[in-house]
């Protein structure tokens, strides 16, 4: 079958008021870019013709500028899940302007099956390649790809020239039954391939092919500095601690780590340290310092949803193509974050708080319990099942003003059940009790603060004073400085 080849904004045209509409990808890796772009600039002109247009978007994960960026400043979303970073959006959810549903990203596909959001109306994936019989084989980010292939009652493919081709059998795509009939996911080690290296649909549904050449939308991040060197350092440090007491096996354990500085930071001093053996990763996204890692024989294999690195970086993978075939591994998201894989494997789970209370609770979304940050992202679906949980952040924010420990968290998104350590550049407190978490990781210019609380504390297994539990955020929404607040 001949697959009709159209531009973007034909492409776009498909695309009607109140649509249901899911994307490949995860992070800007595998999301597409053109058809994205151009539906928001046709919101834009059916929106000064006075005419309603809305859609409610589906992904993987983030996307990049070319989708939630400008679909956010055209007032084209309704709805959207599961995931964002983009600041446009952010700034419109705030203001109340998109309804939005901050989904643990493994169970995104799985909803989306069960009917939860209605029928699905049109489909985008960016592809390296599409066969005649319906194969797509898409890039360096799956997702929900193939939840959103089998629903979608039309397809738009975007064929991405930017992509090596070489990259085929990178994949291993895997969709598992629905209940009752839903079966174990069979992958017992992180190399496990389960499926097949390609989506499979009916050729009908594919109404038109786009072809661009357009690099990923990737995020840059900043070099370590003296915090974040120094939580990696504390990280790796405690792991080594726990593999030397036998607590960690002799073989170590496959890694999950976040995304941003802090997890860089922290791969890279495994990575340095020569009594942490070579390992393996079981997680959502690759980053730039994992293929680093690989290349210098510290990380053994590498299964992810995606390839989310700078763009330099991604050419020299395709470039080395031979070197990493055999390293590599992208998974749909609800393979890649199953939590019933991450306990089979045992994962050591790393992720990153935006605030974390002294009992060990943790926020990781909302900015003083009200404004949305990103979103949860998939760091529930591994925290709660890890052999090990740890979250890490610095101690302080906004040039001290801050305290990234506080007495209890405005909003939590993990809980002291799943959390098991808790690290700041200022030490590591496992077990995660009050005392322990204010004399290890609590910011000197925050100590006595939270000394003072605990003294007015009502005594009990969690102590708080609830009329002041919150007097650190109320100083700084008045004062714009937690140090000012009193007990």
């Amino acid at each position: 079958m001949a697959f009709k080849k159209m531009t973007a904004a034909e492409a776009a045209r498909f695309v009607k008021n109140g649509d249901n509409v899911g994307l490949s990808g995860f992070t800007p890796a595998g999301t597409p870019k053109a058809v994205t772009h151009e539906i928001g600039l046709m919101a834009h002109e059916l929106h000064e013709q006075g005419q309603e247009f809305q859609i409610s978007l589906f992904t993987g994960a983030s996307t990049g500028d070319s989708c939630d960026g400008i679909l956010a400043r055209e007032h084209a979303l309704k709805y959207r899940a599961p995931y964002t970073t983009n600041k446009d959006f952010r700034t419109a959810v705030n203001n109340g302007e998109i309804a939005y549903n901050d989904i643990n990203l493994s169970q995104m596909a799985q909803e989306m099956r069960y009917g939860f959001y209605g029928k699905l109306n049109i489909g985008i994936m960016e592809a390296f390649d599409v066969s005649d019989d319906g194969k797509i084989w898409v890039t360096a980010g799956v997702g929900i790809a193939p939840t959103v292939a089998r629903l979608a009652e039309k397809l738009i493919i975007e064929v991405n020239a930017a992509h090596a081709r070489c990259a085929k059998g990178l994949h291993d795509i895997y969709e598992p039954a629905d209940p009752p009939y839903r079966r174990e996911i069979p992958v017992y080690q992180p190399s496990d391939h389960i499926g097949k290296d390609y989506i499979q649909v009916d050729p009908a549904k594919i109404i038109g092919i786009v072809e661009v050449n357009i690099p990923d939308e990737a995020r840059g991040f900043t070099a370590p500095d003296e915090t974040t060197l120094q939580i990696g350092h504390n990280v790796a440090q405690f792991l080594i601690s726990d593999l030397k007491r036998g607590i960690i096996p002799s073989t170590f354990l496959p890694l999950q780590s976040g995304v941003g500085n802090v997890a860089n930071a922290v791969l890279g001093a495994l990575g340095e340290d020569p009594s942490v053996p070579a390992f393996q990763m079981y997680t959502e996204v690759i980053q730039d310092s994992v293929i680093d890692l690989m290349r210098e024989g510290h990380c053994k294999f590498g299964s992810s949803s995606s390839l989310s690195v700078s763009n330099e970086t991604l050419q020299s993978v395709y470039d080395d193509m031979n070197f990493f075939k055999d390293k590599l591994v992208l998974r749909p998201t609800e393979i890649s974050n199953s939590p019933e894989v991450a306990r089979r494997l045992g994962l050591i789970a790393m992720n990153t708080a935006l605030e974390a209370d002294i009992y060990g609770n943790v926020n990781s979304t909302h900015v003083s319990g009200v404004k949305m940050m990103n979103g949860v992202g998939g760091s529930a679906d591994f925290t709660r099942n890890a052999f090990i949980s740890i979250f890490s952040c610095p101690s302080t924010a906004k040039g001290g003003k801050i305290s990234a420990i506080v007495p209890m968290c405005t909003h939590v998104d993990h809980n002291e059940h799943s959390v098991k350590v808790l690290i700041t550049e200022q030490g590591i407190a496992d077990l995660q009790r009050a005392k322990c978490i204010i004399e290890n990781c609590v910011h000197p210019d925050y100590k006595q603060l939270m000394w003072d609380y605990l003294k007015i504390a009502e005594k009990g297994q969690t102590s708080h004073a609830l009329e002041k539990a919150f007097a650190l955020h109320k100083a700084l929404a008045e004062k714009g400085d937690m140090h000012l607040a009193e007990f």
